[in-house]
């Protein structure tokens, strides 16, 4: 399983990439509206940068900005040109539509993300249409059991059988999709995001997820262990104790 940082944060990512764990970096248009205000492309080079002086070649994904098809077509061709970084993805959401647009991205040669995945023929879909990374979103997923907002929806997929009980279970949708990718020879990566835990992290993980994008908050709790703590303390205690 690879760690990906998720956010747009210039400060969190210096603290990420500067300790050498992560292996990418997730950004989306809610992270970025989270920094103060400045020009797209400017802050993105500046992402490009810390990259650059901490982990050069790692990966970078982006997304695009809209939900016409001929724009994101647009839009990524124009992403690619402008930051000329070989290791870019282009994040296009998950949609019938937008299925078309990764299809053709794919064949011009340019890595595409496909995100908010939220069940296993989204993102079974959009692998076989070209998709290098099918982005699912464990805690998103576990919420539609709940969600009071589209109940009816809901019930209406449930009626037709579009969904079932088990498509709210996180761990099930990604271990589908791994054995899909895997039984079909896919050259496609499953990133699992929408991480609300530690220990989602970890689920998620072992339910076979190739990559795992966090938010930095999570990673200090990553490394801490309170029997750590105390078997380290003691160890200190112990050769003072016998230096003195």
């Amino acid at each position: 399983m690879k760690i990906f940082i998720d956010s747009a944060n210039l400060t969190d990512l210096e603290e990420g990439l500067k300790r050498g764990f992560a292996q990418g970096i997730t950004t989306n248009p809610s992270l970025l509206a989270k920094e103060p205000k400045s020009s797209f492309e400017g802050h993105v080079n500046k992402i490009l940068d810390l990259v650059k002086k901490y982990q050069p070649g790692i990966h970078l994904s982006i997304e695009v900005f809209s939900r016409n098809p001929e724009e994101i077509f647009k839009q990524a061709q124009e992403f690619v040109k402008l930051f000329n970084y070989p290791q870019l993805s282009i994040k296009v959401q998950v949609g019938w539509n937008e299925l078309e647009t990764i299809k053709k991205l794919s064949t011009a040669g340019i890595s595409v993300n496909c995100t908010a995945c939220m069940d296993i023929t989204q993102a079974l879909m959009a692998a076989h249409a070209g998709a290098r990374y099918v982005s699912l979103f464990w805690g998103r997923i576990r919420d539609g059991k709940t969600d009071e907002k589209a109940l009816i929806e809901k019930e209406d997929y449930l009626k037709r059988k579009v969904l079932d009980d088990k498509d709210f279970d996180p761990a099930f949708a990604v271990q589908s999709v791994r054995q899909f990718i895997d039984q079909n020879k896919l050259n496609s990566e499953i990133i699992v995001g929408s991480i609300r835990s530690v220990v989602d992290i970890r689920d998620a993980g072992l339910a076979g997820a190739h990559i795992v994008t966090v938010p930095p908050k999570f990673f200090p709790d990553m490394m801490k262990h309170f029997k750590t703590d105390q078997v380290v303390s003691q160890f200190l205690s112990d050769f003072e104790g016998w230096l003195s």
